[in-house]
């Protein structure tokens, strides 16, 4: 399971978690950032979507990541999982049409750029927090 918190970033439930994060100095200018604060166990994750540019942290655990640039659709069904396609269909594609690929370990983050297409799969019970860039 994945516990997500997506919030107007009214910090009132979660100020003591905010008082203690120090965000990435990444900005783009004339942005403000909009936070994603995620629990998860191993297996978890979320299948290809894509939408604006932003970044994600990982604080505890890992997350492996795959991304496809936006002129490159990932072949995929929307109601499967990012394991079941990890099992199912990544086998069996080519090399030339795989994702980019990389996973992500506590203190380290990763820039997604405007509608670049990813999924994710937590390797472990996983801490991340993702700030969108809007």
């Amino acid at each position: 399971d994945t516990l997500y918190f997506f919030g107007d970033n009214n910090f009132t439930e979660w100020g003591s978690l905010f008082q203690h994060y120090v965000p990435p100095p990444f900005r783009i200018p004339g942005t403000s950032p909009a936070y994603s604060f995620g629990i998860a166990g191993s297996g978890s994750g979320v299948p290809f979507h894509w939408h604006g540019p932003g970044f994600s942290e990982v604080i505890f655990g890992r997350k492996r990541w795959f991304l496809y640039p936006p002129d490159k659709t990932p072949h995929f069904h929307p109601n499967e999982t990012t394991l079941a396609w990890l099992h199912r269909t990544y086998p069996a594609l080519p090399p030339a049409q795989r994702p980019l690929e990389c996973t992500l370990r506590p203190g380290e983050v990763l820039y997604f750029p405007d509608r670049w297409w990813h999924a994710t799969l937590n390797l472990d019970t996983s801490v991340f927090i993702s700030t969108f860039l809007g």
